[in-house]
């Protein structure tokens, strides 16, 4: 059992203002491998007040000074890659093959980029005869999730930094330990004494105390659509910006002349990818009424060649477990549900997949005949659990595609003319054309009840920025 009970505060590694420690569980084996500090409103205090005092010398550094800042950080990130992969494995079950290829560097590549997009960026612009100037916002207070840790983390850090701000961090306490690794690359690359700060503990000790507190300009919060009300409500008393990376139920259109098996095949192994633990995952799957018995033929073959393993052990292309008990619960729970209320279940179901009998493993499952109006179709899961939904015209795909209280995600598939078309219709943050890769320059948040604002490249960044006009300047 790894101990980690110390705040990273004003540049130093304090203990918290009371004692109060939780075990942090590995998800593979359901047993406890690390302990860390449950913290309090006098800890965030402590915490913004630093963050405060360092705010009016950081926010007056030069761009080169942030940009070689942000690199010292990346290359840092760099040398340690591989323990922030197994801390991420370890915690939230990623297997290591994900965490290697893609949990841990993605974090790597947000602070390389936003050097990047820094060195480039216009601060301030004549209009007339006033001068826009952007100037960072102030002190920022940050609450990340456990599904993509190191991701959530840098892609809030990396531009806040960029933009000199100062900050609070409060990771997931189901997934904290990448985030005292990212804490001590911060310290080793320089990041001034109040700069970056962190205090680990749970919504109502930290997350409250965090979003409600005064001296706080902005609280940018990923998580779920429940767990950000609460952040707005606290945030809203004291006037201060909040964006919100919030849930998704995101559709997949397959177009009646799209390659079935590529589209199909592919919407399954992407929805399966993280265990389906990501807010984007394309959950919701339409198929022209026509194709359905194509697509089921397919969508079974596929997720039964999805396996699941333990996460030190898992082949490429292998899922891991549910990150925790009670998300666990939820997905068991729905696929009942599913069941229950008379969808098709084409592969996968309830339980344990075989030969794990320990673990919060979930088995890939596809359901097929699903109507927008169940259950299945309208909750998010975040597991490894699709629905197949048909339609009998591309306007009646479209209209069910937006019939969700989410936009955080979209994909169409098929004709490149005719996907960016329907693209142009869905109301979603973001719309993946014919399984195109992650563009880390492309703005990620959502409508509706999936969020507001934008994160990554340089809508991430401006994000932290507030506009002042000087009338009469020119």
């Amino acid at each position: 059992m790894k101990d980690y009970l110390q705040f990273y505060i004003n540049g130093e590694w304090v203990d918290p203002a009371a004692p109060r420690t939780i075990e942090v569980e590995n998800p593979a084996t359901e047993e406890p491998f690390a302990r860390i500090s449950l913290g309090a409103k006098a800890d965030v205090d402590k915490a913004v007040a630093a963050a405060k005092a360092a705010f009016p010398s950081f926010s007056q550094t030069s761009v080169e000074y942030r940009a070689d800042l942000l690199e010292k950080i990346a290359a840092g990130f760099q040398a340690r890659l591989g323990e922030i992969a197994e801390a991420i494995s370890d915690e939230m079950g990623a297997p290591m093959w994900l965490a290697q290829a893609a949990q841990a560097p993605i974090g790597l590549g947000h602070f390389a980029n936003t050097a990047a997009v820094l060195r480039n960026y216009q601060f301030e612009e004549m209009k007339g005869t006033t001068l826009l100037r952007k100037e960072p916002i102030g002190v920022c207070g940050f609450i990340t999730p456990w599904n993509w840790p190191a991701n959530q983390i840098a892609c809030k850090v990396a531009p806040a930094l960029a933009a000199g701000c100062t900050m609070v961090l409060k990771p997931s306490e189901i997934a904290p330990l990448d985030a005292m690794i990212v804490a001590e690359i911060l310290h080793e690359a320089g990041v001034p004494a109040g700069v970056f700060n962190l205090v680990n503990g749970d919504g109502p000790g930290v997350g409250q105390a965090l979003s409600s507190h005064p001296d706080v300009d902005m609280m940018s919060f990923t998580g779920s659509t429940r767990a950000g009300v609460l952040v707005a409500q606290a945030a809203a008393p004291t006037v201060k910006r909040v964006a919100q990376e919030l849930g998704g139920k995101s559709p997949n259109i397959v177009l009646p002349d799209a390659d079935m098996k590529k589209a199909v095949g592919g919407g399954i192994l992407t929805m399966m990818t993280n265990s389906g633990q990501s807010c984007n995952a394309p959950s919701r799957m339409f198929i022209p009424r026509e194709k359905r018995d194509e697509a089921i033929a397919i969508a079974k073959a596929t997720a039964e060649s999805v396996k699941v393993m333990m996460p030190r052990e898992a082949e490429k292309g292998a899922i891991g477990p549910i990150s925790n008990a009670n998300q666990y619960q939820k997905v068991q729970d729905l696929i009942q549900k599913g069941i229950e209320e008379g969808a098709t279940l084409v592969a996968g179901g309830p339980g344990r997949p075989e030969g794990l009998n320990r673990g919060y493993f979930a088995r890939p499952t596809v359901f097929a005949d699903v109507t927008n109006d169940m259950t299945i179709a309208r909750e998010e899961i975040f597991g490894p659990v699709l629905t197949m939904i048909n339609y009998d015209s591309l306007d009646e795909a479209i209209e069910m595609a937006n019939d969700t209280e989410y936009g955080l995600a979209s994909y169409v598939q098929g004709p490149p003319e005719q996907a960016a078309e329907v693209g142009k219709k869905i109301r979603a943050g973001q719309v993946v054309l014919n399984g195109a890769g992650i563009d880390i320059n492309a703005p990620f948040g959502g409508f509706k009840m999936s969020g507001n604002g934008r994160e990554w490249g340089v809508h991430g960044f401006e994000e932290f920025l507030e506009v002042k006009a000087m009338i009469g300047a020119g």
